[in-house]
């Protein structure tokens, strides 16, 4: 079986890790091609040697742009990776416009696609990504869900016949790079001279967080405010914009700071009082690590870690304070994500298809 990996931001980044390593493990010729979305070295390819993952067989180089532009880019230079690959199957990740192009290249040469983290819902249309898991699970041919939340979501728009629950691959390299850094110190203490415990990291850069100068400003006002300092793990679209709209972080407890690789993100959560993020996948990490988290946006993705009360939603600057400096969460031995072993079923399900 050959399998070709369509990657291009940092949460797929680590996502491929697993599958990666489950292909090697079992023999499958895995091909993994960069489309280069996110051509930043720390949200790119520093995340290929700190997750032990092989060098991209091909790098498309998209680069920025608008979400048309993007997403026609990689599209126009799919179709002859494709067309010399010709793999059993092309496997997308998660709902970046990598996602998305990478599906609509596939399906019309009739490659199948599988989506890993499908059956992802926020239900707000406003968010590209929304868009763009969509429509992959639609023209996907299997769809490899996380939850069981995802699965009822499928099954609720007619998808339920293509739809397997494997667990969350993010689950497995977590638990992997967490057991690795049992005793180790995160490297953000000593760079933005924090105490363990006594800080908070924060990640914001989503479209819906970032465009709107007013909201912009809104959220570095809460987050100035907070009573710990804030570690602002300053995403490049975060800082373009600031930079536009003359948003001033300093005077306050925000301190900027360069975006982490995965591991030392994850040391930095770990040693941290909590999470502040627009991140889809920072919620689900702090959840794993047990880190209460506070979103800000209106919805979430993960209603696993809200109903277990891991993680709560805040817009305005009032909500942002209180859901940062609210009480411990009640701890909880659930594990909606899975047992670490979702790359494996995933693996192993593609092979039962190939073979059928």
């Amino acid at each position: 079986m050959k399998i070709l990996s369509v990657v291009g931001a940092r949460p797929q980044f680590v996502k491929l890790a697993p599958i990666a390593h489950a292909a090697a493990a079992r023999g499958v010729e895995h091909l993994i091609v960069h489309t280069g979305q996110h051509y930043d070295p720390m949200l790119s390819d520093v995340f290929f040697t700190d997750l032990g993952i092989p060098a991209p067989d091909v790098h498309l180089g998209a680069g920025s742009g608008s979400h048309g532009q993007q997403t026609g880019a990689i599209l126009s230079a799919m179709d002859a990776v494709l067309e010399e690959a010709r793999p059993d199957w092309v496997l997308v990740y998660g709902d970046t416009n990598s996602t998305l192009a990478g599906t609509l290249s596939a399906v019309k040469m009739h490659l199948p696609v599988a989506h890993l983290e499908a059956g992802l819902r926020s239900f707000n249309r406003a968010m590209p990504e929304e868009h763009n898991r969509v429509l992959t699970d639609h023209a996907a041919d299997v769809l490899l869900a996380p939850t069981e939340v995802a699965r009822e979501h499928l099954a609720a728009e007619g998808l339920a016949e293509r739809t397997v629950v494997v667990g969350d691959v993010m689950t497995d390299v977590l638990h992997t790079v967490r057991d690795s850094l049992t005793g180790a110190p995160a490297s953000v203490l000593a760079s933005a001279g924090v105490e363990a415990g006594e800080y908070y990291v924060a990640t914001i850069h989503r479209a819906e967080s970032t465009d709107d100068p007013e909201r912009l400003a809104e959220i570095a006002r809460s987050l100035k405010a907070l009573d710990k300092p804030v570690v602002l793990l300053a995403h490049p679209r975060l800082v373009a914009r600031s930079e536009s709209f003359g948003i001033d972080w300093s005077g306050g407890s925000v301190r900027l700071h360069a975006p982490l690789p995965y591991p030392e993100l994850l040391a930095a959560t770990m040693s941290s009082a909590g999470v502040v993020t627009d991140s889809g996948g920072l919620q689900k990490e702090a959840f794993l690590l047990r880190v209460p988290c506070t979103t800000v946006r209106t919805e979430t993705e993960w209603v696993e870690t809200v109903d277990l009360g891991w993680n709560v939603l805040a817009t305005t600057a009032e909500e942002i304070l209180a859901g940062v400096q609210r009480p411990a969460p009640t701890p909880t031995d659930a594990t909606p994500y899975g047992d670490g072993h979702a790359a494996e079923r995933v693996i192993d399900e593609l092979l039962r298809r190939t073979r059928d």
